[in-house]
């Protein structure tokens, strides 16, 4: 059934539908991080992403998260969907985001572009 719910997402969804989901999980993510709910902003996290939080800082998602100190991100400017991953693009940040069983996951966070490089991120998944 999940695995039902999560093809569903990613194939059966418009596109539409799936940039408004993966915004919403962008905008749920941030305001936990501006409001220093660490906990429901790990919740938010891909697993390998949360996992890699916990492992480089060598301490839990909440206060690894914290110690990061992402800046505040503002308004979603742009969201782009590509099948089961998507990008959101807000003010001051960008998210990259996996579709999972149970929705759309960040997989990275405080993400800046370089010229003709892959984006800077502060918090990722290996």
């Amino acid at each position: 059934m999940a695995l039902a719910c999560a093809v569903c997402l990613s194939s059966c969804s418009t596109l539409g539908e799936r940039e408004a989901a993966a915004s919403r999980a962008a905008v749920r993510f941030e305001e936990s991080v501006r409001r220093a709910d660490g906990a429901r902003a790990c919740a938010a996290l891909a697993p390998q992403t949360r996992q890699e939080l916990q492992q480089s800082a060598k301490t839990s998602c909440p206060k690894a998260l914290s110690e990061e100190q992402l800046s505040p991100a503002g308004a979603v400017r742009t969201v782009q969907v590509y099948g089961r991953q998507a990008r959101v693009v807000l003010a001051a940040d960008t998210l990259f985001l996996s579709v999972f069983p149970s929705g759309w996951k960040i997989t990275a966070a405080g993400c800046e572009p370089r010229p003709h490089q892959p984006y800077q991120c502060q918090i990722k998944g290996g």
